[in-house]
């Protein structure tokens, strides 16, 4: 499967503020972007400032999809899909991308970043409801428990993200159990919930030209 394996850091530099790609490193003063906030290449300091609407629309896409870690087959089937549920096409869009295993593995603080818990979810260090999915894009319904498998939970990374996890930052869709690393997805999440600096209507203007 197509995989996005260059710099990370060179995309948040490109949509010009944090996607939170490295986990640890975007929250030092070693991140790129505290240093470098313009785009990268050698023309990075010297591009235009003026941007066409098409181009706000694509770097509004662009960041969504980069947030995410997805490609653009992938992200554009999202789309499709969320067009034909009703409502509003942008909010049911981001609504499906949070219900994607990786992300609330991300978002349960189990994993410091998409990509980690990617990896994690490939791994087969998880189960959905007492049995193992290793499909990064499995789509979780209400009342889904995540679990980390017993032969996993002495794993580094997941404790070390686990404690810059605090009781407050925990997302209200979703609640944990510490002590036995399980998760639990109890909703889809509303829109002004999910804390994604984005306008995805932009995602929909661009798409339905």
């Amino acid at each position: 499967m197509a995989r996005y394996i260059d710099a990370s850091c060179r995309l948040c530099r490109r949509e010009r503020q944090k996607l939170f790609l490295k986990g640890t490193k975007c929250y030092t003063e070693k991140c790129p972007v505290e240093k470098r906030s313009f785009p990268p290449g050698q023309h990075g300091q010297n591009r235009r400032q003026k941007i066409s609407e098409y181009g706000v629309q694509l770097r509004e896409k662009q960041k969504v999809k980069r947030s995410y870690g997805l490609l653009e087959r992938q992200f554009r089937n999202y789309f499709e899909r969320a067009l034909k549920q009703t409502g509003r096409t942008g909010e049911t869009l981001v609504k499906i991308l949070e219900r994607r295993l990786d992300n609330v593995v991300y978002r349960l603080g189990l994993a410091p970043s998409r990509k980690a818990a990617r990896q994690l979810v490939l791994h087969r260090h998880f189960t959905v409801n007492n049995g193992i999915v290793d499909i990064p894009s499995y789509l979780l319904t209400p009342g889904d428990v995540i679990q980390v498998r017993d032969k996993s939970k002495k794993l580094d990374l997941i404790h070390s993200s686990m404690k810059r996890m605090k009781d407050t930052t925990m997302l209200p869709w979703l609640s944990l159990d510490k002590a036995s690393l399980t998760g639990t997805f109890l909703q889809v999440p509303e829109r002004a919930d999910v804390p994604l600096n984005a306008n995805e209507q932009l995602i929909v203007e661009l798409y339905s030209k």
